[in-house]
């Protein structure tokens, strides 16, 4: 609990310095952001298909082990095997004894959030199989060793020079500056990789109950060629993936990819409903399908979170966050970043064990307009708060520290003693303001006084 904690202000503070990634984030996630606002401007229906998503994931996620039956039912009559996990080792179990017996080798895959989260890649090398990542983004920070920075744009951290740079080491291929030759380079690298895999293994956006129907977005077409080459795919669909149908499903598909990177739709939409039939030219031989729990079983009970399960995972979220701006996504020190993996990994991990994320958070509110499926995430961030307080997650000199500037803060002559002795102090003792933070030579007060009462 407490190395977590020190991670988080460890990463934190090395990110405040990191000149190069805050300007990477701010680039990218601005440029989101802007395409978002341009996408929705030009769909006039779009706040009633928010108000109409939250309703279709309210409902799902009340309903959830119903339409997981139904699911189930109907994607093994279509020739799946569905498997329930009820944890992330079981999941990556089940795989390795799927890779081991069908005589894989090489695995492929697509991008996954949920794959990242049980850790299958490691499990999966540290079994003896290849892995390789296909979409270009994780493929990069795969190269890196590092996990993903961001929830659609996993590199999103690293500048084209350093891109250039890990190819060379890595790859051993002449140093490109320009972009398309870059992903030229990865294409090429990762297309024989298609074809010697035995097993791809995908996510999935959604899992449809009335038809057993899994719903891939993507825009690179590697997630095609990763469900589709290989003998064998296998899908790990968290549980809260499941909804009703495909009425439901154009509801989402209206929003998701202009919440995330302002398109209209996604480039491909890949509906996989079992596996490839004796008439069909491509598709696996096999389909076996992971409803992964992992703890969302638990989420579901709890009346106050619960809607944190609603999330498409778009990363909007992130793009317009003050405070994942500054410090990008490793400081999150797990999978899930910005202020969905605040509210998302206390539950997973525990509430006192990451106590650091809910307060990673000014209450903007920025979040929760630009959500998709309207997740109050500023209220789940206070009910996690709130929760931290009653385990006595904090130290004995942090409720102190917190009393008294609670009591200064409701003090005029308090407040304005607390700033000046401030502002002497930060001359003489190093580290008295967070990196980043300037107290300027008058405050408000001072300039009122001097414009208007001298």
């Amino acid at each position: 609990m407490k190395s977590k904690t020190e991670q988080f202000k460890k990463e934190a503070r090395r990110a405040l310095t990191s000149g190069n990634m805050q300007l990477a984030i701010s680039r990218a996630s601005k440029r989101f952001s802007q395409l978002r606002r341009q996408a929705f401007a030009h769909l006039p229906e779009g706040e009633d298909l928010r108000t109409r998503a939250q309703a279709i994931k309210a409902e799902a996620v009340e309903r959830q082990e119903e339409y997981l039956e139904q699911f189930a039912a109907a994607a093994e009559k279509l020739g799946a095997r569905v498997h329930r996990s009820p944890d992330g080792a079981d999941a990556c179990r089940y795989i390795e004894d799927l890779a081991r017996t069908s005589g894989v080798r090489m695995v492929v895959k697509g991008k996954s959030m949920t794959t990242e989260e049980i850790g299958l890649n490691g499990a999966l090398e540290q079994a003896g199989f290849q892995v390789w990542e296909t979409d270009l983004g994780e493929f990069i920070i795969q190269l890196a060793g590092e996990p993903p920075s961001h929830i659609i744009a996993p590199a999103l951290h690293k500048t084209q020079q350093e891109i250039a740079d890990l190819f060379v080491e890595k790859l051993g291929v002449p140093l490109y500056e320009d972009p398309q030759k870059l992903t030229m380079v990865a294409r090429e690298f990762l297309r024989e990789k298609y074809f010697q895999a035995g097993l791809g293994i995908s996510g999935a956006n959604f899992a449809l109950a009335e038809t057993g129907t899994i719903v891939i977005l993507e825009n690179e077409g590697n997630a095609r060629f990763s469900t589709t080459f290989p003998r064998i795919h296998v899908a790990v669909v968290g549980l809260e993936k499941v909804i009703p149908g495909l009425s439901e499903l154009r509801v989402f598909l209206k929003l998701l990819a202009r919440s995330a990177t302002g398109q209209k739709m996604s480039t491909y939409v890949s509906l996989i409903s079992g596996p490839g039939r004796k008439n069909e030219v491509d598709g696996p031989e096999e389909l076996h399908i992971i409803l992964l729990d992992n703890g969302r079983a638990r989420f579901r009970q709890d009346a106050e979170l619960r809607t944190s399960l609603y999330c498409l995972r778009c990363g909007a979220c992130l793009n317009v966050c003050p405070v994942y701006q500054r410090i990008g996504g490793h400081a999150y020190g797990w999978v899930y970043s910005g202020p969905i993996g605040s509210a998302m990994t206390p539950q997973f991990l525990g509430t006192l064990r990451a106590k650091d994320l809910p307060l990673a958070s000014t209450l903007c509110g920025a979040c929760a307009e630009v959500c998709p499926v309207r997740i109050p995430l500023p209220d789940l961030l206070l009910t996690l708060r709130r929760r931290i307080v009653e385990a006595k997650g904090h130290s004995g000199w942090e409720r102190s520290l917190i009393k008294g500037w609670a009591a200064c803060q409701s003090s005029p002559g308090c407040y304005r003693i607390a700033l000046e002795l401030a502002r002497l102090g930060k001359d003489f003792v190093p580290g008295l303001l967070p990196p980043g933070i300037e107290l300027p030579d008058k405050n408000f007060h001072r300039l009122w006084q001097d414009e208007y009462q001298d």
